[in-house]
């Protein structure tokens, strides 16, 4: 995987082979990036990387100045590697072990930033419960933006706090904020590049 942006712009970290995980790529991860750019400015944020498998996205935000990231997984590999790549970076990334539908219930911290990248085998019920949880627990600030990552085969947009959507090949971006721009209620953009996972 590769830093896109940031402070540590173009710098590869290599994840061992045997993580049980589907990396986001790097056209769909920095165009991502460049619809949040628009929005905030990454310095002092404090984010939130459900899911974060090997820490792609965590180490992106880091890079680009976020003040505090909290990754969570449920794998121990996983979780062991985003804490010894942060170390290695000097990034402030708190990795936590856990599975995020606990996590979720349990948590009381405010986040302006939570992404989420769920395995894409789960269920339609299993997506929603994830962008359920984090409104229910009142974990978004009210400024902020949260963004799951999915298939093409599972819809979210008629969830509340739906903002608007970007997909990329089979897979599809979905942001939620609380005050909804108007000119993005219903945006969709379809694009048919191919990439390769990093």
């Amino acid at each position: 995987m590769r830093i896109i942006s940031g402070k540590y712009k173009g710098h590869r970290i290599s994840a061992p082979k045997n993580l049980p995980v589907r990396p986001t790529t790097d056209m769909s991860k920095e165009s991502m990036f460049n619809i949040l750019g628009n929005r905030f400015d990454f310095e002092g944020l404090k984010v939130l990387d459900l899911f974060s498998g090997t820490g792609n996205l965590s180490y992106e935000f880091a890079s680009r100045g976020a003040s505090a990231i909290t990754a969570v997984d449920g794998d121990f590999g996983c979780v062991k590697f985003i804490k010894q790549t942060a170390a290695g970076f000097g990034f402030n990334i708190s990795a936590v072990k856990n599975d995020v539908y606990k996590f979720l219930k349990g948590h009381k911290a405010v986040y302006d930033i939570i992404v989420a990248d769920p395995p894409y085998n789960f269920t339609q019920q299993q997506f929603e419960d994830v962008v359920s949880l984090v409104f229910e627990a009142e974990l978004l600030n009210e400024d902020g933006m949260m963004i799951i990552e999915h298939s093409k085969h599972t819809k979210l947009d008629h969830l509340m706090n739906f903002s608007f959507e970007k997909k990329y090949g089979g897979s599809i971006f979905t942001f939620y904020e609380f005050d909804k721009d108007e000119s993005e209620e219903d945006l969709t953009i379809d694009t048919d590049t191919e990439e390769d996972e990093i």
